[in-house]
């Protein structure tokens, strides 16, 4: 199914892109930016915005802060995972905390994801 998207959200998306938080410049910058797997930060999928999103392994990267451990917040992102699985993507969650202490671990971990995706998409 091709991706949809709220084109109410692209203007989001761009300020999020202007104002994104540390960790999410740390991943971008320092890592998924010269991925050789192209990336886009901050994506309009559905009436969502990814923080990462590969088109071609399928899959979105998102970096948890604290808003995401309240109750309401837990069922938000649920049912936001279900909604991008429907399009056959693949969701993977990491908290700002992993980005600042296990910065390789968690590039390591996206690296082994694309290349496993790519993998089965063959």
């Amino acid at each position: 199914m091709p991706l949809q998207y709220n084109g109410r959200n692209i203007k989001l998306a761009q300020n999020l892109r202007k104002n994104a938080t540390r960790q999410e410049k740390h991943l971008w910058y320092d890592f998924l930016s010269k991925y050789e797997i192209r990336f886009q930060r901050q994506k309009a999928i559905d009436n969502f915005i990814a923080d990462f999103y590969c088109h071609k392994a399928k899959l979105v990267i998102e970096i948890d802060g604290s808003q995401h451990y309240t109750e309401d917040a837990i069922g938000k992102d649920e049912f936001r995972t279900k909604i991008l699985k429907g399009y056959d993507l693949k969701v993977i969650r990491f908290t700002n905390r992993q980005i600042d202490e296990n910065f390789r671990g968690v590039c390591d971990y996206i690296d082994f994801i694309v290349r496993d995706s790519l993998s089965h998409l063959r």
